[in-house]
């Protein structure tokens, strides 16, 4: 069995690969890491999601950095490497409140779970497991090959390592 490389993954971008390959992002605060695989034939991405919707910012180049084009290029991506839409499933994990503030309207970790939820619902993609909210950092890594998603969480000088599957 060949050994799993590991793919790091920075803020607004994404990554799609076949098995062996961990996929792996850190520092999501109000951001979310979305995990897709097609548990068939084993390939899978992840993005690093910044923003709820490109709409206001059409010429960004960096389509990892929102749920609406993030998403959609990670689905496309395994697609093109041999994968298929109907056996897509999800993990997701980040968007934490990461600002005390009475105004929940700039809580814009909530806002990146709604549109991240509303999208894969939109796309009939399961989310079969989600580590979100909160007020805690993660770091998360991806396996292609299980499945597995590993969310290390920070904080208060605590370090809590909880496994997803």
């Amino acid at each position: 069995m060949s050994e799993s490389k590991k793919r790091i993954i920075g803020i607004g971008e994404y990554i799609v690969d076949k098995n062996p390959a961990i996929l792996v992002t850190l520092g999501l605060g109000s951001c979310v890491a979305v995990c897709l695989r097609d548990k068939n034939n084993l390939i899978g991405g992840l993005v690093h999601i910044m923003l709820p919707e490109s709409r206001s910012n059409k010429n960004d180049q960096k389509i990892g950095k929102y749920a609406d084009t993030g998403i959609k290029a990670i689905i496309d991506g395994i697609v093109d490497l041999g994968g298929n839409v109907k056996y897509l499933e999800a993990k997701i994990a980040g968007g934490a409140a990461m600002f005390k503030n009475s105004n929940n309207s700039l809580n814009v970790g909530s806002k990146n779970v709604e549109a991240v939820k509303k999208i894969l619902k939109e796309n009939n993609i399961k989310i079969i497991a989600e580590d979100t909210g909160g007020n805690r950092a993660r770091s998360v890594e991806f396996n292609i090959a299980n499945g597995e998603l590993k969310v290390k969480k920070v904080g208060g000088g605590e370090k809590v390592e909880i496994t997803v599957i």
